[in-house]
This record gives structure tokens, C-alpha cells and sequence, in this order.
């Protein structure tokens, strides 16, 4: 995989490293072709806030938001595991550290590990994945546990080791768990995949 991080957020302390691997991780549990591109930008709130509303139309800050590529979206909507996806531009993942910082302190566990289940939550959705209904939330959160639980197993097969893995209630959430961290927070933490509103699209 291709993939490049991009630390605009003026935070300290994230192990970009560790954000490619779980990414690549990701993507190729998914069976994504491993010449296909991928970047992830860490920014600041004010950023995150104003890229949330102007692709959502919601207020406030966020954790992550995903941006896969047009054609591909086209592409793969009918499932990205239908069949093996050939070398593409993905889309982008935008991060922001600080917001995710105060999300994992809430959720009981480290912000290296909050940034990790992020990120595999945007891989998810850069191939298609959403949770719009009840249903789909449940595989998509299903699928992105398993795929961090394997990253770790994965891990530790290795003797590779980024940070403990949590062994906390939250640590790999339900929907109705991040459903419950949404309400301590002051926006919602996990929005649905950042696409641009009626007018932009007739723009």
C-alpha cells in the first residue's frame, strides 16, 4: 500500500508510523490491492469543524471524516469485498487528534489506540462501508473490531508493539457504545462518510 500521512494538526505525540501500519492492515484484510493509495491527514478542531459542516451540514468538531475518491465510490458500491479491487486512489481520512484525545480519555483508554480504531473506521468507509441504517452499523462496527483485533494479533505475532493493546469495555465498541461516547462528547464522534451537500453537488 501507498499510503502518506500528513501532521497538520499541530499535535504532539502521534506515531505516524503506527498509523500506516494499522491502516495497511486494513486495507489489506479487505483484500484491497497493495498498489493502491491512501492519505490521512491529522488537523486541527477549528479544520475538522469546518470541513464537518461544510461535507455534513453538522456543527462542531469531529474525530474522523472520510473522503473516498468519486470513481471508486462508484465503483465499489455495490461492496468492496465482492471481488478484489484493483490499484486505485482510495480517498483521504482526516483525523483530529485533539478531539480523538478527549474521546479516548472518556472511552478509558489511550489515544494512540482511539487514533488506531479511527483509522481503520475510515479505511471502512474509504471502501464503501456506512452506517446510515441499524443494520449496517452493526457490520461495519463488527467488521471494525475484528479487523483492530487482528492488527494487534498481528502485532504481537511479530514482537511489534506500538502501544498496549486496551483491554477496556470500550476499547473495541459496539454501535451502542459509541453511541453512548457521542453523548459526553460535545458533537457527534463518528459521522458518516463526509460527502458534499445538494448545493455543492449542483455547484
Amino acid at each position: 500500500m501507498s499510503i502518506e500521512v500528513f501532521n497538520e494538526s499541530g499535535y504532539d505525540g502521534v506515531n505516524e508510523e503506527m498509523l500506516v501500519s494499522v491502516a495497511s492492515f486494513a486495507l489489506g484484510a479487505m483484500d484491497v490491492h497493495p498498489d493502491a493509495e491512501l492519505t490521512i491527514t491529522l488537523v486541527d478542531e477549528d479544520t475538522i469543524a469546518d470541513l464537518h459542516v461544510r461535507w455534513l451540514d453538522l456543527e462542531g468538531p469531529t474525530d474522523v471524516m472520510s473522503f473516498p475518491m468519486d470513481e471508486f465510490s462508484q465503483v465499489s458500491s455495490t461492496r468492496p469485498d465482492a471481488a478484489e479491487l484493483g490499484p486505485a486512489m482510495l480517498g483521504d481520512i482526516v483525523l483530529c487528534p485533539s478531539f480523538a484525545a478527549r474521546q479516548a480519555e472518556a472511552a478509558g483508554h489511550s489515544l494512540a489506540h482511539e487514533l488506531a480504531l479511527l483509522t481503520t473506521h475510515g479505511c471502512l468507509h474509504v471502501l464503501g462501508y456506512d452506517h446510515a441504517s441499524s443494520q449496517e452499523e452493526r457490520e461495519m462496527f463488527a467488521l471494525q473490531n475484528e479487523i483492530l483485533a487482528d492488527w494487534y494479533d498481528e502485532l504481537a505475532a511479530q514482537g511489534t508493539t506500538f502501544h498496549p493493546k486496551p483491554s477496556g469495555p470500550k476499547a473495541f465498541p459496539s454501535a451502542a457504545d459509541r453511541q453512548d461516547l457521542d453523548q459526553q462528547m460535545e458533537s457527534g464522534s463518528i459521522p458518516a462518510v463526509g460527502q458534499p451537500k445538494a448545493s455543492e453537488e449542483q455547484a
